[in-house]
């Protein structure tokens, strides 16, 4: 039986097994087995190096914006009125076959736009490109999702489901659980606040599940079997999401009004320019200190001067924890 199989059974096996506490833990081990298949479906394979298969795109400017979204749905469009690039557009689907730059240049600010091909259900199995587009997508500093107005609630449902199983996790904070294996002593396992999902019992079946038998564990949140997987594998990705509804022209206001209500959402028509400066100002919210100080600059950083009304005169001399207000004015000194 191959991975996708595996994968596909266990799925089934996950919706047919009804959630109570007497199959808590053989859901868990369930959950466990399938990170655990997800993540080998997800490693590239011998292959995949062939001259010509794969792309990316070089990091520039202050951050980057990873643009994705089902085909057809107006990103070339949005791509092609925020920047001076030009991305085939066409009313069909699998327009745009390779991944397009573009650069915003916004309050001095120079953020990468990367237009990547059209998404797909099951680009997590490795359809199309579906899993270099994701490999792509885990770079980016934040990620708008292009959503067609007209098909309601259906394809933001899919790709949130999509970018979950390859380890993508939107708006959401990593889970404050400390984790460490060990050598010896067996499971150390405590907890700062009540738990009502993850019992002792529990987390020593699914850490068996990844071989693991000595670990320390500390929870410092009531978080589900979902999250304690995500900190033993590691690899998950955190970033803020802007679930951007197009083609809003051509749907009733009511139902324009309950889009726009939606947590992290906004309401836009690339077709007849509409809400796409407020679209920039929440981008420009949701980037926060990426667009002041590019994360490469990290490591060389010695201090900041700034100027402006977080300050108590200016320049003010700063260091990396420091919180900027809107308008303030910064000069890095590098080491």
């Amino acid at each position: 039986m191959g991975i996708l199989e595996k994968i596909a059974e266990i799925e089934r096996e996950i919706s047919r097994t009804q959630k109570n506490k007497a199959t808590e833990y053989h859901l868990g081990l369930l959950k466990a087995k399938l990170a655990k298949y997800r993540a080998q479906l997800l490693e590239p394979s011998k292959s995949s190096g062939a001259k010509g298969e794969g792309f990316d795109v070089m990091k520039s400017g202050d951050a980057r914006v990873a643009l994705i979204g089902f085909p057809s749905v107006g990103k070339s469009t949005f791509l092609s009125l925020m920047t001076s690039t030009e991305s085939e557009a066409a009313s069909y689907e699998f327009t745009t076959l390779t991944c397009i730059p573009g650069v915003i240049e916004y309050k001095g600010a120079n953020i990468q736009l990367l237009d990547l091909p059209g998404i797909i259900e099951g680009a997590a199995q490795g359809k199309g490109r579906g899993r270099q587009v994701i490999a792509v997508a885990r770079t980016a500093d934040v990620v708008i999702m292009m959503l067609d107005a007209t098909k309601g609630d259906v394809q933001r449902e899919l790709l949130v489901k999509e970018l979950e199983s390859v380890g993508i996790r939107l708006n959401c904070p990593k889970p404050n659980i400390y984790f460490k294996p060990k050598k010896g002593g067996g499971l150390s396992y405590n907890s700062t606040v009540p738990l009502t999902h993850c019992s002792e019992k529990l987390v020593q079946l699914i850490l068996h599940e990844y071989k693991i038998f000595n670990a320390e564990v500390l929870f410092r949140e009531d978080s589900t079997p979902d999250e304690f997987i995500d900190v033993i594998v590691g690899n998950r990705v955190y970033m803020p999401c802007l679930y951007v509804y197009n083609k809003v022209d051509q749907i009733s206001i009511e139902e324009v009004d309950r889009l726009a209500h939606r947590a992290n959402s906004v309401v836009i028509s690339c077709g007849m320019k509409l809400n796409l400066d407020f679209l920039l100002e929440q981008l420009w919210e949701y980037l926060g200190s990426f667009t002041s100080i590019h994360r490469t600059l990290a490591s060389q950083f010695k201090y900041a001067l700034v100027w402006g009304t977080s300050t108590k005169y200016s320049p003010q001399r700063v260091g990396l924890t420091h919180i900027m207000e809107h308008e303030d004015v910064i000069q890095i000194v590098k080491k």
